[in-house]
């Protein structure tokens, strides 16, 4: 049954409010990506705001539900990012009609993305130097967020306690992927992956970088740069490869 209809089953009952567990049931079979976690974390970025018990547990109305379907709906559908979406209800809520949406042809697959985050790696790393509370601003993230992060290694602060271009933009993406339910955990695998290419690079540069040349260690650094990009690339086209098999 489509979301639309068992949402609008759940506005004939009234008053009638549902649990998280009960949301969740209703929103999976068009959403099955969807967890606790990610409604919880919807929450907490301020796209759905339930009511609570006096002992703290969420309640959440048939326009709560359709809230949450329509933000899942316009990340699946058309990749856009939290505050673009709440732009989009802030409108709605209004009464304005909502900004166009892009087509399905002009969305990035996912090789024009892998290198869109490395011109924008590139181009953040100059100079960049953000303070803590700097950089969860500029993810749009939360302390306990950062700290999570932190804690599984996919975010790391300097010797100087600040955070450089890389850093901020390994916590975008991170923050961008755990709006679609993935949490630190989930990301471990690949930071895993990560270190094992830097080691496949290291193998090849290291011995550029030990010579007495200059230039030939200004080639080792490009050298490094040009292999990363070429294994992102790899990766990005094989994930593409494994998604369209399964379709």
């Amino acid at each position: 049954m489509p979301a639309s209809r068992r949402t609008g089953e759940a506005r004939r009952r009234g008053d009638e409010l549902l649990s998280i567990g009960a949301v969740l049931a209703f929103l999976r079979d068009d959403f099955p990506e969807v967890t606790i976690s990610k409604i919880r974390f919807l929450e907490a970025e301020g796209l759905v705001e339930p009511q609570r018990t006096p002992s703290g547990y969420r309640k959440f109305s048939a326009a709560d539900v359709e809230r949450l379907a329509y933000v899942l709906r316009m990340q699946r559908d058309h990749y856009l990012p939290l505050r673009v979406i709440r732009e989009h209800l802030d409108a709605i809520e209004r009464g304005e009609q909502p900004p166009a949406l892009p087509g399905a042809e002009s969305r990035p697959g996912p090789l024009e993305e892998a290198d869109r985050e490395l011109a924008a790696a590139a181009t953040a790393v100059g100079g960049v130097r953000l303070g803590r509370a700097e950089l969860i601003a500029a993810a749009e993230a939360q302390e306990r967020e950062l700290v999570e992060w932190e804690a599984y290694g996919l975010v790391q602060p300097g010797p100087d306690g600040g955070y450089d271009g890389e850093a901020l933009q390994i916590a975008r993406l991170v923050a961008e992927l755990g709006r679609f339910g993935l949490e630190p955990r989930h990301l471990r695998a690949m930071k895993a992956a990560a270190e094992r290419e830097v080691a496949l690079v290291e193998q090849v540069v290291a011995p550029l970088r030990r010579h007495r040349n200059p230039q030939t260690r200004a080639h080792a650094e490009a050298t490094a740069r040009e292999l990363a990009t070429l294994s992102v690339r790899l990766h990005a086209a094989m994930v593409q490869a494994g998604l369209r098999a399964r379709s």
